[in-house]
């Protein structure tokens, strides 16, 4: 079991580096494609759209696989992204390669929820979930980082040629060690679709939006935000992210823990610390110490909501798992281009970035009413 769950973190690692990498490789990318900063800043919503759009489209295609095989499938499909986007000679062809590549990032999480979930007993299936999405926290940490010197050293293009490496690998790792939990079976869309209206089903993935939104309100904006209100110089802004991604791995393991002893009471209360971190963040974010300690503690909190949200979904749509599973990772992307536009509103008014943590905290309240609704 610890072999397989290995595995699956690993392909999470390489999806979550080659969907956060572009942000820290824009510059390059803008001046070799020959494009402004703020267009090359497209192919991050052309990603989060890619898996928004594609996570129904290929839950129905492979509905009818193996589970072992579809994954297998959606990594290669991951691998062949990659390449495309390795070599594309202009700035469309990069745009469909990365649209491609995202088409197979809410389907293989989606499907690898479910195999985690089948994988272990009941009552240590959020730990397991967790444990696969630590490769997508891990990512922050060491892939972004990582991607991002190794585009700025040998040109961004070695960046996703490295990326493929590291799907080879994880396909690899999947034939070996992933054990088959199901067998292919014929399904009808139509009772698939019937499953995923159901009340506690639908709540959850608006949860899912929602707190996903409150994220991605304040994150897309923390670079600038930490510069002007803490005054950070830009490689104190890069130690600030690192500290953030830690956070974010530390949280997510937490989460899975507090799933497995009490799911709805536990997402209840990391939103209520939530909240309270965000309105401390309004003035810690003037404070270069105290910013970077407030970051790393609502990096580790906010995303303790992960796991407990997706094995939610798993759990309320027992007859349709891999379709719930899959569409509240399109939930997730869906939240972050939300998340990302209301913070832009704000951004340019009086308040300017110095508000972002109270939209954050507004958004995290609307998503605790929810949850007691849904409790």
């Amino acid at each position: 079991m610890p072999l397989s769950l290995l595995a699956l973190a690993l392909a999470s690692f390489g999806i979550g580096t080659t969907e956060f990498v572009i942000m820290g490789l824009l510059p390059r990318l803008a001046h070799d494609l020959d494009v402004s900063i703020p267009r090359a800043g497209f192919l991050v919503s052309g990603y989060a759209l890619g898996v928004t759009v594609g996570a129904p489209i290929l839950a129905i295609a492979t509905a009818r696989l193996p589970r072992k095989t579809a994954l297998k499938l959606l990594m290669i499909i991951f691998i062949l992204g990659n390449l495309c986007c390795a070599l594309a000679p202009g700035y469309w062809t990069l745009m469909a390669a990365r649209v491609l590549t995202a088409f197979c990032h809410g389907a293989f999480f989606g499907t690898a929820a479910v195999v985690a979930a089948d994988l272990v007993p009941r009552d240590r299936r959020a730990q397991a979930l967790s444990l696969v999405f630590a490769g997508l926290t891990l990512a922050n940490v060491f892939g972004v980082p990582l991607g991002t010197a190794l585009g700025q050293w040998a040109g961004w293009r070695s960046t996703f040629l490295a990326v493929c490496a590291i799907g080879v690998v994880a396909y690899v790792a999947m034939i070996i060690w992933v054990p088959d939990t199901s067998t292919g079976t014929r399904i009808r869309i139509t009772s698939e679709l019937g499953v995923i209206r159901r009340r506690p089903v639908m709540l959850t993935m608006i949860i899912s939006v929602i707190c996903s939104a409150s994220l991605f309100s304040l994150f897309t904006y923390i670079a600038p935000l930490l510069e002007t209100r803490a005054g950070l110089s830009p490689h104190m802004v890069t130690i600030a992210l690192l500290l953030f991604g830690a956070g974010l791995t530390l949280g997510n393991l937490c989460g899975g823990r507090l799933a497995d002893w009490k799911l709805l009471p536990s997402v209840m209360g990391i939103l209520v610390v939530s909240i309270l971190t965000l309105l401390l963040f309004l003035i810690t974010d003037q404070y270069e110490v105290p910013a970077m300690f407030t970051l790393f503690t609502w990096g580790a909190i906010v995303f303790a909501l992960v796991p407990p949200l997706q094995y939610r979904v798993v759990l309320t749509a027992r007859e349709a798992p891999n379709m719930a599973s899959t569409l509240n990772q399109g939930a997730f992307n869906l939240g972050n281009a939300i998340g990302a536009w209301l913070g832009g509103l704000v951004v340019p008014t009086a308040w300017s970035y110095g508000a972002l943590p109270l939209v954050a905290a507004v958004l995290a309240a609307v998503a605790l009413a929810l949850t007691w609704r849904a409790w």
